[in-house]
């Protein structure tokens, strides 16, 4: 592959950040092959010039690169191997979910099986951010592959930061952990502001304006107060999916034999979040977690 050259991408999962990669990739000229296991859910990027697959194997056959986007490492399993008789040797494969550490070793022997060049690259960023190509792109995989993905680096993401060359490693996925342990963190503070400041008679929207501009202050911080606030829960990363990470950061932290009493506590109350029919709505929705459905 020349690096100039527009190359084919099959994009395996086009929920809420795979949907806006895809588009990412089609905005900067790349070709874009979507799949999807609920097919309706690629269909929309028909429209945006993508051509949506029916069949895995079809969509990554002939693809230079094979990103998958998937909920976690059991998906992406699967998709790689329902896409099995479409791939070939020498695709590299961006492996951009965060699946944590435990599917590593599997997703790398199955790379190794199949001829893949696997990059390990979880990616951080919401909606906003994946429909904008403005991704921060955590990558650990082999030196050879730097140059051909860049193009695909630079229409999905800002900033990308290459973090070794074995993906099994898992230095990538070590990392992103560590940054949703903030992400959570701040979210759950936000929602826990709001909830103190609702219960004390204040309006919510002071904690944000009084600490504006000041060393704690955050764009992220300020985001999240104000969604909750508002009630306004639409989706920019779901709930469902950010009780899958906690639960991934208080695993990692017990394999590494740190105690994280705040993230056991930040699942528990996401994972209440998801039972109380949440899951669909933005993270931001642990302020809902246990509160009566007028809470909404």
């Amino acid at each position: 592959m020349n690096a100039d050259k527009t190359r084919a991408v099959a994009v395996l999962g086009t929920g809420i950040m795979g949907a806006g990669m895809a588009r990412s990739l089609l905005r900067a000229g790349i070709e874009v092959r979507a799949w999807n296991r609920t097919a309706a859910r690629a269909e929309p990027l028909a429209a945006s010039g993508a051509r949506v697959e029916a069949d895995a194997a079809d969509a990554v056959r002939g693809a230079d690169v094979v990103l998958t986007m998937l909920s976690d490492g059991r998906a992406v399993a699967a998709a790689m191997q329902a896409a099995t008789p479409g791939l070939s040797e020498g695709q590299i494969w961006l492996q951009t979910s965060t699946v944590g550490l435990e599917p590593l070793p599997g997703l790398a022997e199955f790379a190794a099986r199949h001829g893949l060049l696997l990059v390990d690259a979880p990616v951080s960023g919401t909606r906003q951010p994946a429909e904008n190509g403005q991704l921060m792109v955590l990558a650990a995989g082999p030196q050879q592959v730097r140059e051909p993905l860049a193009p695909v680096l630079d229409a999905i993401g800002a900033k990308t930061l290459w973090l070794g060359e074995d993906a099994a490693s898992g230095t990538a996925t070590r990392l992103k952990l560590v940054v949703n342990s903030w992400v959570l963190a701040t979210t759950t503070a936000a929602a826990e502001a709001v909830a103190l400041s609702e219960a004390l008679g204040i309006d919510p929207m002071l904690f944000p304006r009084t600490i504006a501009g000041a060393v704690t202050d955050s764009p992220f911080l300020q985001m999240k107060v104000k969604a909750i606030a508002e009630r306004n829960f639409e989706p920019n990363f779901s709930a469902e999916m950010a009780a899958k990470d906690a639960r991934l950061i208080t695993l990692a932290g017990e394999d590494a034999g740190v105690p994280l009493p705040m993230a056991a506590a930040i699942a528990e109350r996401l994972a209440r979040a998801v039972a109380d029919g949440h899951g669909d709505k933005d993270m931001a929705a642990t302020y809902l977690a246990g509160r009566p459905s007028d809470a909404a």
